[in-house]
Formats: structure tokens, C-alpha cells, sequence
């Protein structure tokens, strides 16, 4: 599995002035800082100066991971920083300044959120990376076009925000036959465009 990026956060309690470097974002996209973490991600932690603690680990599915003398620590949609500051505040109870470098290794819940999926009356079902500028029409000549038992104009765009789900009702026929570009969205990582079947 290629490795999708990482991004390294250091975290310490120390009063003193700490021997670690400034946190470098590797990728340089405050985005990619953001990055909550998911299940089935590979986390791996560096706990300086206790090897016997650091460990590299995927996220369970009910967001946890397991770590040596915490045991089951939360990690689903947190940040790195943020599971960073968790492990050295449990750790704290048992060492003293603890210093933990959190890093996402491999992303598999990212590859999941990046995508745009096309399902219903289409003629291929697809998944596909979302791209910059990607549109509704965009994701559905690439399905392949809608069969001829659909309804194009109840076709539904699905989009989580703010924790919500909101749906859009997208006029496809519009779109296609008329040039009616007034529904035709901008696609975000995640959307999912439903295509229903006409009802006889």
C-alpha cells in the first residue's frame, strides 16, 4: 500500500524548552492538517525515549486504537494534534514530560472520503476520485450516461455537511437537453449522485 502522505505532530508537556523541532507540515496544506482521522487508518506513535511504548497501529472500527500501558485510546475523528495531546495526557499519569510524535501513516478512510460515487438508473455504477472542478455532468458521462428507465430530473445529490446530510435535487434532463446549467453543482469529496428509475 503506497503511502498517501504524513503528516507529523509533536506534542509535549515539557516545562522546559523542549529538544523537539518546530511541528513541519509536510504537505503544506492547512487541509491536510485538518485531516480527522478514520477507520482503518495506520497510525503510528513515537513516544521519545520509550520504544517499548511506541507502536504503529490501525484504527478499529469503532474508532479506537490500542496502545501499550493506555490501552484502548479514542483516535476516530480527531485530529493528529489532537490524539497527540490525548496519548501525552494519559502518558503523564505514569512518565514524566512525555514527548509523542503522532503520525498518519496510511489513510484509508481519506481514499474513501475523496471520492464522488454515481448509483442508481445509470449505466455503470461508479466510485471515482474527486477531482478539482468535477461537476454533476462531469460524474455522470463518466457512469456512462443514464438508462433509458430513468428520471433524470429526480436525480439526487447527496452531500454531508456540518454533520448533516443535504440532499439537492439536480434536474438532469435540464441539464442535458436543454443546457440548463442552473443545477448542474460543483461536486465535493464525498457526494454521492443518485439517478432514480421512473415509476410505470
Amino acid at each position: 500500500m503506497l503511502r498517501i502522505f504524513q503528516l507529523v505532530v509533536i506534542a509535549s508537556l515539557c516545562a522546559c524548552t523542549s529538544q523537539w523541532s518546530e511541528p513541519t507540515d509536510i504537505v503544506g496544506d492547512s487541509v491536510i492538517q485538518e485531516y480527522r482521522i478514520g477507520v482503518g487508518d495506520i497510525i503510528s506513535i513515537d513516544v521519545w525515549g520509550n520504544p517499548n511504548l511506541s507502536t504503529e497501529v490501525p484504527v478499529r472500527p469503532d474508532g479506537m486504537i490500542s496502545m501499550p500501558l493506555l490501552g484502548d485510546v479514542r483516535a476516530g475523528s480527531l485530529t493528529a494534534e489532537e490524539l497527540s495531546a490525548s496519548i501525552t495526557q494519559g502518558l503523564s499519569k505514569d512518565i514524566r514530560n512525555p514527548e509523542v510524535v503522532v503520525i498518519l501513516a496510511e489513510l484509508h478512510s481519506h481514499e474513501y472520503l475523496t471520492r464522488v460515487r454515481v448509483t442508481g438508473a445509470v449505466v455503470d455504477t461508479i466510485s471515482i476520485n474527486h477531482r478539482q472542478g468535477m461537476t454533476v455532468l462531469d460524474a455522470i458521462l463518466e457512469a456512462g450516461g443514464v438508462t433509458e428507465f430513468a428520471s433524470p430530473n429526480k436525480t439526487t445529490l447527496f452531500r454531508k455537511k456540518d454533520g448533516d446530510t443535504l440532499q439537492l435535487r439536480v434536474q438532469l434532463n435540464h441539464i442535458m437537453k436543454r443546457g440548463d446549467l442552473s443545477t448542474n453543482y460543483e461536486l465535493s469529496p464525498g457526494d454521492i449522485i443518485s439517478v432514480p428509475e421512473r415509476l410505470f
